[in-house]
C-alpha cells in the first residue's frame, strides 16, 4: 500500500442551504475515513467568487480536506465527486514533504493569530 498525503479541495454550488453544505462535506470527510483515510485537517472558506462562470454559475462555496490515504482511494473520491451534482470543480494532490511542512506552519500561524 502506498500511503501519501493529499489536499483536495471542492468547490461546491452556491444555491446550497448552510445545512446542505454540512451534509456535503460529510459525504466526503466520511467517504475517506471509510476508505481507511485519516483526516488530517479541514478547512471552509465560505462562499468566493469564481475566475470565471463555472455551470453558469459566477460563486461557490470552496472546502479543503487534507488526508492521508492509500493511492487508490484518489480515484474513487474523484468519481463520487464526478457524480455528485452539488459539486461544480474540484482539485486534488498529493502534497511532499515541502507542502506539507507549509501547511502545518500556515495552521500554526493562524492559531498563533486566533490566541492573540
Amino acid at each position: 500500500k502506498m500511503i501519501k498525503q493529499y489536499e483536495t479541495v471542492f468547490i461546491a454550488t452556491p444555491v446550497l442551504s448552510d445545512a446542505q453544505m454540512k451534509e456535503a462535506v460529510a459525504k466526503y470527510t466520511d467517504f475517506i475515513r471509510e476508505n481507511g483515510g485519516e483526516i488530517v485537517y479541514e478547512e471552509d472558506w465560505g462562499l468566493k467568487q469564481l475566475a470565471y462562470p463555472i455551470q453558469k454559475k459566477t460563486s461557490g462555496f470552496y472546502y479543503l480536506i487534507e488526508f492521508r490515504a492509500d493511492t487508490q482511494l484518489i480515484d474513487k473520491l474523484e468519481t463520487q465527486y464526478r457524480r455528485d451534482e452539488r459539486i461544480i470543480r474540484f482539485l486534488t494532490f498529493a502534497m511532499d514533504k515541502h507542502a506539507v511542512a507549509y501547511a502545518e506552519k500556515r495552521r500554526a500561524n493562524k492559531q498563533a493569530k486566533k490566541e492573540e
